[in-house]
């Protein structure tokens, strides 16, 4: 693989949190946010305002909650989590189109981005 190669195909498999505001005010109905952190809602305290919540750990036992016809934006806490491209790997697997939020919750915060408390 080329270094053009890897960095297409990183940009083909994330989106950053302002790409995802812009691409999805313009076509609403063609994304699904998904939440994939292991940890309960003490712990998370918020979510991306409208995010479903399959946790990682159980993406394998729930993937008929999730549409095939949307591009499902995964998220998890930061850019050391590795939880929402575990996610995407199952998700790819099955048939998915995925694409991971760069920076997580966390970037998503930084940019005063729109939350729901948990």
């Amino acid at each position: 693989m080329t270094n053009l190669e890897y960095l297409e195909n990183i940009l083909e498999t994330t989106i950053s949190p302002m790409d995802f505001m812009t691409a999805s005010k313009a076509q609403p109905d063609n994304y699904i946010v998904l939440d994939v952190r292991n940890a309960p809602p003490h712990l998370k305290k918020v979510k991306i305002a409208g995010a479903a919540e399959i946790p990682e750990k159980d993406i394998k036992n729930r993937l008929d909650e999730l549409p095939k016809d949307k591009t499902i934006v995964v998220y998890c806490w930061d850019t050391w989590c590795n939880l929402a491209k575990k996610a995407s790997v199952e998700l790819i697997k099955n048939g998915y189109t995925v694409k991971e939020l760069s920076g997580g919750i966390a970037a998503w915060q930084s940019l005063n981005l729109p939350i729901t408390d948990l």
